[in-house]
């Protein structure tokens, strides 16, 4: 298939003043706890910006955590459009197997549209009730679950809502939900190869675990801009985006905190409302903000936990930035130029030891106190020198990982999975090394200390499906169970 870019224009030439680009970054990049990994802003269907902080790259998919949910959505709308399923057919009819287990009134008054907006009637999130009553089937799990207000009456953010509307999606389609979208999403938009973690039945999770390209989501929010019409050419069922973007049920207060101004805006379908337009919405970061009073979209990747903090910053800097008519253009240069060069900095460290180097020279580390907290698998660590640097192996369940530190700078390598490697000594005694799994928001810091001989390894954000380490990726196709 071959893929036509995005088209591409100065920011000045769409209305978009540079310099609030630019002041977004500044302040993005001053956030300590906020670690950037890609920006995409459209404007009027054009990208003025786009940039990836290196060792991220434009051709990288990345895990987009719940921003999935909203593509699990558009499948739903393919289905109601094939009249596969219909917003109030009840949950069970379609797995007539657990009819009769299920005997709560609730749960069997429970409609698709209430699991399609996550107004099951449960007041919490279910996951681990769901899988932990039924491992081998979520969805008879989470059904097993009664919710505690009628379905319909209350929102909570609640994972197997999602994962039973795709039990649905794939058991009507006979499809994993990859497969289903492709002709119908992925071709039209010209979204390359997109890979869905399964569970231990098979399916495609729904609510998390897609990896797709920055550009990938771009297309996907510039599809909603345009109330489900690209390039002349209706793919989404008409109205369907006024539906999934509007405000289904209230969610004021549903995420806790007390700066959460965007989850307090109403949940449509899969979709969030927001300050500003609509958005899917990943952890970490994950953001595809589709803001039709501006005629634009912006995309982030990102490794944070502080949210409504890059939300806000958005706001701030880029939302001033949507002029009405072209401007002349007196920052465009210097944006182009700063988005170039855009890069995450290395670790600090020696790439080799200071001293006594024949000392590390296959040197064995255990975990600090007996356990890695952080991943309990992790149970060993070897240094090892070798004619391009030193290498650094983990063992964990039995697998090992190597990982090169190289000569400075983030070290690349794509097998056995892809991963960034940064560090090196700090001191005679310790070993420091950094690691990006480039498919994923997550970096693992690893210590290792010689004199005790052990180490420690600490997760900047811990992965939510706590996966063995090389599962961090993109799955292959067809993908393992996560």
């Amino acid at each position: 298939m071959t893929v036509c870019p995005l088209p591409a224009a100065t920011p000045a030439a769409q209305g978009v003043d540079a310099a609030g680009v630019l002041a977004l970054l500044d302040a993005l990049e001053a956030e300590p706890d906020i670690e950037m990994h890609s920006l995409m802003v459209l404007r009027h269907g054009h990208v003025v910006a786009a940039g990836w902080w290196a060792p991220y790259a434009p051709e990288r998919r990345h895990l987009l955590y719940s921003l999935s949910k909203s593509f699990t959505a558009t499948a739903a709308a393919f289905a109601l459009d094939d009249g596969l399923i219909g917003l109030d057919e009840p949950v069970l009819t379609h797995f007539p197997e657990f009819e009769a287990d299920i005997t709560d009134p609730r749960s069997r008054a429970m409609l698709i549209r209430h699991v399609a907006t996550m107004s099951s009637g449960h007041l919490a999130e279910t996951v681990d009730d769901a899988y932990g009553t039924d491992p081998a089937e979520p969805v008879r799990g989470f059904l097993l679950q009664p919710p505690q207000r009628d379905p319909g009456t209350v929102f909570a953010y609640n994972q197997p809502t999602t994962y039973t509307l795709a039990a649905i999606l794939q058991k009507v389609t006979g499809q994993p939900l990859t497969e289903y979208l492709r002709p119908r999403l992925f071709d039209p938009l010209g979204i390359g190869e997109a890979a869905w973690l399964r569970d231990g039945t098979g399916r495609e999770l729904g609510f998390s675990g897609l990896h797709l390209t920055t550009e990938d989501v771009a297309r996907f929010g510039e599809l909603y801009l345009r109330d489900g019409v690209w390039q002349g050419r209706r793919l989404l069922p008409e109205g369907w985006v006024a539906e999934a973007s509007r405000a289904h049920v209230p969610t004021g207060g549903a995420m806790g905190g007390t700066d959460r101004q965007d989850w307090d805006q109403g949940y449509g379908i899969q979709f969030w409302r927001s300050r500003n337009g609509f958005r899917g919405d990943g952890a970490f970061g994950q953001f595809c903000l589709v803001l039709p009073e501006q005629d634009a979209v912006v995309v982030t990747t990102a490794a944070t936990e502080e949210m409504q903090t890059l939300l806000n910053h958005v706001w701030k800097h880029l939302l001033p930035a949507f002029r009405p008519a072209p401007l002349p253009g007196a920052q465009d240069a210097a944006l182009a130029d700063r988005l170039a060069r855009l890069a995450l900095p290395p670790a600090t460290g020696k790439a080799a030891p200071p001293e006594r180097p024949e000392a590390w020279a296959g040197a064995s580390f255990s975990p600090y106190g007996g356990v890695c907290a952080d991943q309990p698998g992790l149970s060993g660590v070897e240094v090892t020198p070798g004619a391009d640097g030193w290498t650094v192996t983990l063992g964990e369940n039995g697998h090992r990982l190597g990982l090169a530190l190289g000569t400075g700078g983030w070290a690349v390598a794509e097998e056995p999975l892809p991963v960034a490697v940064s560090g090196g000594w700090t001191d005679p005694d310790t070993l420091v090394v950094e690691t990006l799994f480039l498919e994923t928001p997550h970096r693992l810091v690893l210590t290792c200390s010689l004199p005790d001989r052990t180490f420690t390894a600490r997760w900047r954000h811990a992965p939510l499906h706590r996966p063995p380490l090389g599962r961090l990726r993109a799955p292959l196709t067809p993908g393992p169970p996560a």
